[in-house]
């Protein structure tokens, strides 16, 4: 297991501008996170200080992991997948079964948008549906289950259930590659080649029809699509939420949350989300960060 110093969780413009800060400061940091994958890429921003014109979202993204890698940060373009608290700090798990061991986290994963999957699905939560692996696993003990999805919290979460369900199918809504699919395959999930269309039952899952007139006998459907949210990762923490809407993490000035050692700044913290936000919020961050870790070790 890895030791580091501070552990950054998202490559948007908040997290790779929390790195740089804590980078310039000497400390170990490691980024986490798939930075194409942010919001910004496909935007072009022309409200943002010390630009004429319009400047593209992928070319800021590019300049700013440039930077990061210039203080000394090191770069694993893979997602965190478990945060584990231990008496000095924390555990990371990522998708790939990395380990490592941090003082302090900052974390800016933005703002996680739901997909829809099936029309009527929304009829299903709580009765055959689910949105979280980890919190629902341990009800399908011996059960048959499929995972749709994409993303991190897709594969992970077709690994976990093998320790639980009877059966897991699994089908991808991006291409998976070819190393994820030998990892599942390993595991004993069953991979399905066919789009699951409808949803089969009336008060509960019963199973899926699939694209190919093909049925699947089910007893539950867990739906992940993405990366693992701020929510799912930090929620088994204490991490306190926002009292008004449940849906963003509560910081004070310093971007502290409620958890010693944990810093969240940028889209995961509340409107505007906008990106002068949270590049000022990924500056306070990485210098509270930073702060703490010193205090942590006496320097």
């Amino acid at each position: 297991m890895q030791e580091i110093d501070i552990a950054v969780l998202g490559l948007g413009p908040a997290g790779i501008q929390a790195g740089i800060h804590a980078g310039r400061r000497k400390h170990k940091v490691v980024a986490f996170g798939k930075p194409f994958e942010s919001s910004l890429i496909n935007a072009e921003i022309d409200n943002y200080f010390g630009f004429k014109e319009k400047v593209k979202g992928e070319d800021l993204l590019e300049a700013g992991l440039y930077q990061l890698k210039k203080f000394g940060v090191e770069v694993i373009e893979e997602d965190i997948v478990k945060i584990e608290p231990l008496e000095d700090g924390f555990k990371l798990l990522t998708e790939k079964e990395k380990e490592f061991k941090t003082i302090a986290i900052v974390v800016a994963l933005g703002v996680k948008r739901k997909k829809k999957v099936f029309n009527d699905e929304e009829k299903f939560v709580g009765k055959g549906v689910s949105y979280c692996i980890d919190c629902d696993a341990w009800f399908y003990r011996g059960k048959k289950v499929v995972v749709i999805g994409e993303g991190s919290s897709a594969t992970y979460g077709a690994k976990f259930l093998t320790q639980f369900a009877e059966e897991v199918y699994f089908y991808p809504l991006k291409e998976l590659k070819k190393d994820e699919e030998e990892i599942l395959i390993a595991k004993g999930v069953k991979i399905l080649d066919s789009k699951p269309i409808k949803i089969l039952g009336e008060d509960e899952v019963k199973g899926i029809l699939l694209e190919n007139e093909t049925q699947v006998s089910l007893d539950g459907i867990f739906i992940e699509v993405g990366a693992k949210g701020s929510m799912e990762l930090l929620a088994p923490l204490g991490v306190e939420l926002d009292p008004e809407s449940f849906t963003y993490i509560k910081v004070d000035r310093e971007m502290k949350t409620s958890v010693e050692g944990i810093f969240a700044c940028g889209d995961i913290t509340g409107p505007p989300l906008q990106l002068a936000k949270a590049v000022g919020e990924g500056c306070v961050a990485g210098l509270s960060a930073s702060d703490y870790v010193k205090s942590k070790k006496g320097g």
